[in-house]
């Protein structure tokens, strides 16, 4: 595998991560109404999820969705009823006040989170058919095991940093103000959102 080639999938994958989808969603909600450090727990478990997906597309889960594609079909629907019922959960609670006081407030443990972003990163299996997209004609089947591990970690840490930067820009004191002020409508649009893409997972 070239210089080169590999850039390119470092390239084309870090488009994919900024592109919005649920585990950027998740992120900006994340990061304002949990702060930064629940956020950067949250994209670790993204990272982690973005590279189960990677690797599952190097060893050639793209031709076992070809050969039995129900199996596609039903994590794509799986992953969207998830999301779907993530989508309910922050429509359902949109009106109910949220105190952003430390003493009232039990932040989500590490754990928690990065639970909370493996789950969404792999409620969406078309990760897998994009990363099978990007590597076939650009890691050759004798690549080296280093390569691919190094490919695995630009992976990892193309998602992590990004949607760790999201739940920063959204943790700010103003962000948390201006969320706190129109919580019902924010949750609401958020809520309708990842509905939206959990439909378009499940459909498309």
């Amino acid at each position: 595998m070239t210089l080169a080639a590999f850039l390119t999938v470092a390239l084309l994958h870090l488009l994919a991560a900024i592109s919005p989808g649920p585990a950027v969603l998740m992120s900006a909600r994340t990061g304002v109404t949990e702060g930064l450090r629940t956020g950067a727990f949250l994209a670790i478990g993204i990272g982690a999820g973005a590279v189960v997906w990677a690797t599952a597309a190097l060893f050639g889960l793209a031709v076992l969705f070809q050969a039995a594609p129900a199996l596609l079909w039903a994590l794509k629907i799986a992953g969207g009823l998830y999301l779907i019922h993530m989508a309910w959960g922050m429509w359902r609670t949109a009106d109910t006040p949220l105190d952003m006081s430390a003493s009232s407030r039990t932040p989500r443990s590490a754990a928690s989170a990065f639970w909370l972003g493996l789950v969404t990163q792999l409620s969406n299996p078309k990760p897998a058919v994009l990363f099978s997209a990007i590597f076939i004609g650009t890691v050759p089947k004798t690549t080296p095991l280093w390569v691919i591990a190094a490919l695995l970690l630009v992976v990892f840490l193309n998602e992590a940093i990004w949607n760790t930067l999201v739940a920063r820009l959204f943790s700010f004191h103003r962000s948390k103000a201006a969320y706190i002020g129109l919580k019902s409508s924010i949750d609401r649009s958020f809520g309708g959102l990842l509905a939206l893409l959990g439909v378009k997972i499940a459909v498309t």
